[in-house]
C-alpha cells in the first residue's frame, strides 16, 4: 500500500502563518510550524510515531513501577509497556483511534472512548481540542468518568520542541520549578531535591550545554493566572514557549540524549503533566473523578521567531 500511514488520517489546521497537523492514531500532534519554521520535532506521514513524539498520555503520564498499583483497596496490574525497565509507561491511548467530533477554521476536536480493561477497569470519555489563534496553539483536554466508581487518572503530553539551526546544547532553558525528582535506574522517583543554585536550576534562563535531562520538575513558580511556562531560546533571540494552566503541576524535560540518529539532542521534549511519575502508586497530585464528573485542563505552544 503506497499510501499507508501508520498514524492514520491526518488533519491540518491553519491560522495566519501557522500550520498544525493532528493524527488519528493517538490523537496527537505530528507537526506545528510558524512562519514556515517547523518548531515541533515531529515525524513523517509514512513514519510510525517515534519516541512518543506529540502523543497524549492518559490516563497517566510517565511511568508506573511494575505496572502495579492499588486504588480503593483493590490491586490492579497493567501491561508492562516498557518491558526493559519493567514499567507501565505513558497511559493507554497512545495507539488508539480518535475520531473527529468538531472541525472548523482553526479548531479540531477529537474524541476517544477508553473502555474498561485489565489493569484499568474504568470507562472514560476523552476529548481533545486543538485551536490555532493569534497567540499560537492551544490544546484543551476534557475527561469524563462514565463508570460506576471513582476513577483515578492523570494527563500529560509529549511534544518535542526545537529551534532549527541550533542543537540542544546551544539553547537557553527556563523552567519555573523549585524542585526536581530524583530517580533510580528504572527512571522511577525515589526522592526530591531543591534545584536552587545547582546544575538543574533553570528558574532563571540558562544554557543547557552538555547537561542531560530526563527529569520531572515540581513545586512550580506560578504565573499570575496560576499557570506556568517553560521556554527555550536560541542565541539569535528566537524562542519557543510551552505553557500550561493551573491544572498541570509538573513538567518533564527530556533532552533526547538517548535517541539515535538525527533525532539525537535535536529537540527538547517539554511535557506538561498533571501529576508526577508513579502517581498511580503514590497518589501525589492524582486526579480522582466521581461517576459522571468531568475535568478539563489546557496547555499550549507559542513561538517568538522575529520578523
Amino acid at each position: 500500500m503506497t499510501n499507508f500511514r501508520p498514524s492514520g488520517t491526518q488533519w491540518t489546521l491553519s491560522h495566519g502563518d501557522q500550520t498544525a497537523t493532528v493524527v488519528e492514531v493517538g490523537g496527537g500532534l505530528r507537526g506545528y510550524s510558524v512562519g514556515g519554521t517547523e518548531i515541533l520535532d515531529g515525524y513523517a506521514e509514512g513514519e510510525l510515531c517515534p519516541a512518543g513524539s506529540g502523543q497524549l498520555l492518559m490516563p497517566w503520564p510517565n511511568r508506573i513501577r511494575d505496572g502495579h498499583y492499588r486504588h480503593a483497596g483493590q490491586a490492579h496490574q497493567l501491561p508492562l509497556s516498557e518491558p526493559s525497565l519493567h514499567n507501565a509507561i505513558h497511559g493507554l491511548v497512545r495507539w488508539l483511534p480518535w475520531h473527529v467530533a468538531e472541525q472548523s477554521d482553526g479548531l479540531l476536536a477529537l474524541e476517544c472512548g477508553l473502555e474498561p480493561q485489565i489493569g484499568y477497569p474504568w470507562r472514560l470519555d476523552l476529548r481533545v481540542e486543538y485551536r490555532l489563534g493569534d497567540l499560537g496553539l492551544t490544546v484543551t483536554h476534557h475527561v469524563a468518568n462514565r463508570s460506576a466508581d471513582p476513577a483515578p487518572f492523570g494527563v500529560g503530553t509529549h511534544p518535542y520542541l526545537r529551534i532549527p539551526g541550533h542543537a540542544v546544547d546551544e539553547l537557553t532553558l527556563t523552567v519555573p520549578a523549585r524542585t526536581r525528582l530524583l530517580v533510580d535506574g528504572r527512571m522511577l522517583p525515589i526522592g526530591a531535591a531543591k534545584v536552587a543554585g545547582g546544575e538543574f536550576d533553570f528558574t532563571e534562563p540558562r544554557r543547557i550545554g552538555a547537561l542531560e535531562l530526563d527529569t520531572a520538575f515540581g513545586d512550580l513558580v506560578r504565573d499570575g493566572d496560576g499557570g506556568s511556562t517553560v521556554s527555550i531560546s536560541a542565541p539569535d533571540g528566537r524562542a519557543v514557549h510551552v505553557w500550561a494552566d493551573a491544572n498541570f503541576h509538573w513538567w518533564q524535560l527530556f533532552t533526547a540524549h538517548t535517541l539515535t540518529g538525527e533525532r539525537h539532542r535535536r529537540a527538547v521534549a517539554i511535557e506538561p503533566m498533571t501529576c508526577p511519575p508513579d502517581a498511580m502508586r503514590s497518589g501525589r497530585d492524582l486526579i480522582e473523578l466521581a461517576p459522571d464528573e468531568t475535568w478539563q485542563g489546557t496547555w499550549g505552544i507559542r513561538a517568538d521567531l522575529g520578523a
